[in-house]
């Protein structure tokens, strides 16, 4: 099973622009463009599929909102913090 990080080890973690709520740490970002901002998902969705670990993404026009948390183990793990890094790659990408 996955450690659950305690708060201050998930504040320690925290990139440029994450927050934390919680249990869920969250990035909103706002792109060029509709298709730019689908772009974007579909990068992550392959990065989410091959870590087997999904964000919840909420898409509005050209803003992405993406919250992590690790469900089955209950609270924020070092697989959250992972993607997390991959998500702000595909965006230092563009």
């Amino acid at each position: 099973m996955t450690e659950i990080l305690s708060d201050s080890e998930a504040d320690a973690r925290l990139g440029t622009g994450w927050t934390r709520s919680g249990a869920v740490i969250s990035r909103e970002v706002e792109l060029a463009s509709f298709p730019q901002a689908i772009e974007v998902v579909d990068r992550v969705a392959v990065l989410a599929e091959a870590a087997d670990h999904h964000p919840d993404i909420d898409i509005r026009w050209r803003t992405l909102t993406f919250r992590l948390s690790t469900h089955s183990a209950g609270g924020l793990t070092a697989k959250d913090f992972d993607l997390a890094g991959q998500i702000d790659s595909v965006l230092a990408g563009l």
